[in-house]
């Protein structure tokens, strides 16, 4: 087996994490590269070193952040990801400090499964191409009020409302901004996108579910200052009045490492404070 581990090393803690996991890999007989700004600091082969194809798995040690950076600058690659937390709020890297190394012990025993879940695909009129993992999100950005956006789901209108923007989420995404914005959370195994207006105008605006094989078209359609379109924080691009994007299903999927140790809801109530009593 061959896996790509991401680090975080900006203190010593992160830096001795990095090795314990490098020497227990190592140990058992894997063949690990390291990111190349830190692989030399680390004492090991660099990413680039290797054909990225011979690649198994890929571990990025920080949050749900790292794990999306990595996946959007090497999306060409087909490994899944195995995110460990070294942070606070986090679904996708869900392995725990004290639990990485019976965690890694699983992945090395076949202890797990490769989730694969829903992608964006999208493309503006003016030609910008992307993809999410999380979300899209239109954003009023640099207007004072209110903007006004059309939606349009298989040419058919939606609605026409103002706020200050909009979150096409996926599943995996319905934890994020989506969540904070009042949309629902969608368990990753669902094939679906959730539609949640920021801050609307009129509260019977409410978020709503979504074939993704329904093509979605935003439109904006203030004759403002231009507005903000991000894929996942990362992928930024501005729309002027009469701009659309058109957001569908990725052919592509974002695979992810499932530990069988893990459980989500478990995850869920632990990272969102449910105060519910198990019986």
């Amino acid at each position: 087996m061959k896996i790509a581990l991401f680090p975080k090393i900006q203190n010593d803690e992160s830096k001795k994490l990095a090795l314990q996991v490098i020497e227990f890999l190592s140990k058992n007989g894997v063949s690990v590269v390291v990111e190349d700004d830190k692989a030399s600091e680390l004492g090991m082969p660099s990413f680039s070193s290797t054909d990225p194809q011979s690649i198994d798995i890929l571990i990025t040690m920080g949050g749900d952040g790292s794990i999306l950076r990595i996946a959007h600058q090497y999306s060409d690659l087909n490994a899944a990801i195995l995110g460990i937390n070294l942070g606070h709020l986090g679904f996708m890297a869900d392995v725990q400090i004290s639990e990485i190394i019976p965690c890694l012990e699983d992945l090395l025993n076949g202890s797990y499964t490769i989730q694969e879940r829903t992608m964006i695909d999208g493309k503006s009129n003016q030609g910008d191409c992307f993809f999410a993992i999380n979300d899209c999100v239109l954003h009023r950005a640099r207007n004072p009020s209110l903007v006004e956006i059309a939606i349009y789901v298989d040419d058919l209108l939606l609605n026409n409302f103002e706020a200050d923007g909009v979150i096409l989420a996926t599943s995996t995404g319905s934890t994020a901004y989506s969540l904070a914005a009042g949309g629902p959370i969608l368990s990753p195994e669902i094939d679906a996108f959730v539609l949640t207006p920021i801050c609307p105008h009129t509260i019977s605006y409410r978020p709503i579910v979504i074939n993704p094989k329904q093509d979605i078209r935003i439109e904006y359609v203030s004759k403002n200052q231009p507005i903000e379109f991000v894929t996942d924080g990362l992928q930024h691009f501005e729309m002027s009045p009469g701009d659309h994007v058109i957001l569908k299903k990725s052919s592509k999927t974002f695979k992810l490492v499932n530990l069988k140790r893990i459980d989500y809801f478990s995850t869920l109530r632990h990272k969102l404070g449910w105060s519910g009593k198990l019986r």
